[in-house]
């Protein structure tokens, strides 16, 4: 979907109409492409977002703002110093071009007013939000920085003068009349479809809609008489035209049977029949802030949890080889005993070995059947030396073993430590969630404690959900949380549950002196199925058990316990 310029002209209306006037109280910059300015009026606060995101740029008002950064960004710094108290008193936009200005009446250093300029620019990946003086129409700053190396046509560099992008050679619907555009649509080749004519044509609108007048034109026919299809295409024309002039178009959201936003359009969708559902929306604003906000929220965390799912990644690779190597090498102790009845046979036969012979036949008095055994030898040394050598091979690979024994149930530890930590960072929703979990790899050495004051952020609580009788359940969000929730915070008499075997988050029952029910149990059974590795899987094991049966031993991982008397259910 792309946000079309009469969808954006009804924005703009919105925006006039419920923030002129108001003042810039505070700016935010969540993400490197996103602005958020909170325009505060006589008709309360309202938070304007600003994305220049390549899959989703827009400007719309949205109900919930993200989570900021801890140190703010310099061009955010750079907005609150300039648009700090300004006053927003026109948006413009030309024609149905994709760029909307947003003005400001803002004070400088020296107390005089001066106009800034806030231009949105929504052009796909090219999307970008600049920041000008609208008396001399110099570039202050902006969001993305264009220099020679990115473009020679159009440079954004700050003291550079602002140029508008390159206009298309397309009619907009507000200076040219229905005929003037079916003409423009008639002069491409003849095999070229109706949509795809009108999207090369007509300024400001998106696929969708090219798509929806050809569906209106063609009304299922494919051999209509031309006189016929171009009178309802100007039928058509007209009706997008009044609607764009009068900026009297109404909401709609397109949904896929599953219920996820397809697209959003300023006009009724009919298109996809009885295969989509077509939803009216209360205004534009909120459409384009629903459509985009849970696609957004995911984007935003996949970007703050590469680097830490690449640094868990590399971490448990190594860990891995590392085990590989270890159970390699403890496969080579197995045959230690080989070793000391070698040295024994030699010992009792030093009589019969001459000095500088490479092998010696034995008889083998460790084998039942009275067998012999060749025992090759370094004739470089005597006798009594190639038997001690069997010994201290011996004792190096008894010794190994016992290490190495204690190395491979510490790294099968440490893997599946790094096993939950992923995992949890999978299941992250929020920035604070992932600031916790950098905290425990830095608690655990993982990560370099940063260098500086750093905000001290409060606790997440853990998530809180009530059976449908009436129990209070608790689930851990990171393995912190886990440790604290059922070491601390539970009850001994509340029932602890978590998957068998697979890594994922532990669930309290509050018993609260009842007896907990078998319902309670199964709710909170598919709870933790669900904030587990096995989210995806059917049919799995859940472990439950008492609090008072789960014990952590001394020096274990964080979120790592044991349990005794516990039951399964499969959900």
């Amino acid at each position: 979907m792309a946000l079309d310029g009469i969808f954006l002209r009804h924005i703009k209306h919105e925006i006039e109409k419920e923030a002129m006037g108001a003042r810039v109280n505070q700016v935010y910059q969540p993400n490197r492409d996103e602005l958020i300015l909170v325009l505060r009026g006589s008709a309360g606060a309202k938070k304007l977002l600003l994305s220049a995101r390549a899959n989703s740029p827009r400007v719309n008002f949205c109900a919930e703002t993200p989570e900021n950064p801890a140190q703010p960004p310099m061009f955010c710094m750079l907005l609150r110093k300039r648009l700090g108290g300004g006053r927003l008193t026109a948006v413009r936009q030309l024609d149905c071009d994709r760029v909307l200005f947003l003005d400001f009446a803002c004070v400088n250093e020296l107390g005089d007013t001066v106009t800034l300029t806030v231009a949105c620019e929504i052009m796909g990946m090219y999307s970008n939000i600049i920041v000008l003086n609208r008396d001399t129409g110099v570039i202050v700053d902006a969001l993305k920085r264009v220099d020679l190396t990115v473009s020679s046509k159009r440079l954004i560099l700050p003291n550079l003068k602002y140029e508008l992008p390159e206009s298309q050679d397309k009619c907009s619907l507000l200076t040219s009349s229905p005929g003037e555009i079916a003409a423009k649509i008639k002069g491409f080749p003849a095999e070229m479809s109706l949509s795809k004519a009108v999207l090369q044509a007509v300024q400001g609108i998106s696929p969708i809609i090219s798509r929806e007048i050809e569906h209106r034109v063609m009304d299922g026919a494919t051999n209509r008489p031309e006189g016929v299809l171009e009178e309802r295409l100007l039928s058509v024309l007209e009706e997008v035209k009044a609607l764009c002039r009068d900026v009297s178009g109404v909401p709609y959201t397109v949904f896929r049977e599953d219920g996820k936003p397809m697209d959003v359009a300023f006009f009724e969708i009919r298109q996809y029949g009885g295969l989509a559902r077509v939803e009216k929306g209360e205004s534009f604003n909120a459409a384009i802030d629903r459509f985009y906000d849970e696609r957004d929220r995911q984007e935003r965390m996949r970007v703050k949890t590469h680097s830490l799912n690449k640094l868990l990644t590399n971490l448990r690779d190594r860990v891995a080889r590392k085990l590989q190597k270890q159970h390699a090498e403890l496969a080579q102790c197995a045959d230690r005993e080989q070793l000391r009845i070698r040295g024994d046979l030699l010992q009792a036969n030093l009589y019969r070995v001459p000095r500088g012979a490479d092998s010696v036949e034995v008889e083998n008095f460790y084998d039942p059947n009275g067998g012999t055994l060749t025992i090759r030898l370094n004739p470089a040394v005597s006798p009594a030396a190639n038997a001690q050598k069997f010994y201290k091979d011996y004792q190096k690979a008894k010794n190994a073993e016992k290490f190495l024994t204690e190395q491979i149930a510490k790294g099968e530890e440490e893997l599946s430590y790094l096993d939950s930590v992923l995992d949890e960072v999978s299941r992250a929703e929020t920035e604070r969630e992932l600031a916790q979990i950098r905290e425990e790899l830095t608690e655990q050495g993982y990560l370099r404690k940063p260098r500086g004051r750093q905000p001290k952020q409060s606790a997440l609580p853990p998530l809180e959900f009530t059976s449908s009788d009436g129990f209070k359940i608790y689930v851990g969000r990171n393995n912190r949380q886990n440790d604290r929730l059922t070491l601390k915070t539970a009850a001994k008499t509340d029932v602890w549950l978590h998957t068998k075997d697979i890594h994922g988050s532990h669930v309290i029952i509050a018993a609260e002196g009842r007896e907990v029910s078998e319902t309670a149990i199964l709710e909170a059974a598919r709870l933790a199925a669900y904030h587990s590795k096995a989210r995806q899987s059917t049919n799995v094991p859940v472990d439950y058990t008492l609090v008072k049966y789960v014990s952590k031993p001394a020096g274990a991982k964080p979120g790592m316990v044991i349990y005794v008397k516990n039951k399964t259910v499969y959900v």
